[in-house]
């Protein structure tokens, strides 16, 4: 009998957009970890960001190939397309500057070869939410990057990953960096609405695990880990197991939440 010796298959090459925000580092550290080939986008004048820099130097360190630039600069994009031979473009721009993702899907279509692109999604799917201002300027945002992709007919895949883990709290902080409360808990109505919570390194994870994967081409893909699907009371009850003491419960009304979302308009996860 003959044995064939295996060739090993070249892995896809990764250019990631956004890749020092709270997302894209997920991203870029799973790509790395995956042994992907991994190409990292960063704005000019980045370095004046202390955590910024600290992640781009993590990510360095792992092996990503830093090049400088903007992704609204479509020449310089479809260079660096064609001469790095781009397979996959992911797209964690934050939620400000999605639309700056125009230029992007345009040198995508320019040069042609990309297999599969993921725009800047990462959070409920933007077709079936609706939440009040201004989360939903930035879904209507979303919502014409999709438009202008499929129009262009170009591969992609749409990541949902529903509520990335943390406190359900939100006030003029990133929702990561709201911690579970020690005095009182703020329940939202009756607290029985249950969701999906991701935790930011299972994003990277699923992520690069879906970029080569046929079945996901053209397709919404949701990421629904059924040992995280809870309700506020639920996580309210983990949350005192771990302190080891009961909290008192103050309920919110639907109209003080709104109330609250509206005094914060600078604030788009209150509004989600």
């Amino acid at each position: 009998m003959t044995v064939s010796a295996s060739i090993p298959t070249a892995k896809s090459r990764v250019l990631i957009a956004g890749a020092t925000g709270f997302i894209g580092q997920f991203v870029a550290k799973a790509s790395l970890d995956a042994g992907r080939p991994t190409y990292v986008l960063v704005r000019p004048g980045l370095a004046g960001c202390p955590s910024k820099s600290r992640v781009l130097k993590s990510l360095h360190d792992k092996g990503a190939i830093i090049l400088h630039g903007l992704i609204t600069d479509r020449e310089n994009t479809e260079k660096i397309l064609k001469d790095h031979k781009i397979d996959i473009v992911i797209s964690a721009v934050g939620g400000a500057n999605v639309l700056d993702q125009v230029a992007l899907v345009e040198a995508i279509k320019a040069v042609g070869t990309v297999k599969r692109f993921l725009p800047s999604e990462f959070g409920h799917d933007v077709v079936r939410a609706n939440p009040v201002e201004p989360g939903l300027q930035m879904y209507k945002d979303k919502r014409v990057i999709r438009r202008l992709i499929e129009e262009y007919r170009i591969p992609y895949s749409y990541i949902c990953c529903n509520s990335i883990a943390s406190w359900p709290y939100y006030d003029n902080k990133h929702p990561a960096d709201v911690l579970p409360p020690l005095d009182h808990f703020k329940i939202y109505g009756d607290g029985t609405v249950k969701a999906y919570f991701v935790a930011g390194n299972d994003i990277g994870k699923f992520t690069m695990k879906i970029v080569d994967d046929v079945r996901a081409i053209n397709k919404s893909v949701h990421f629904r880990p059924s040992s995280n699907f809870y309700d506020m009371n639920e996580l309210a009850s983990l949350w005192e197991k771990k302190i080891g003491r009961t909290l008192p419960r103050v309920t919110v009304t639907e109209e003080d939440l709104l109330a609250i979302a509206a005094g914060l308009p600078s604030n788009s996860g209150f509004s989600l």
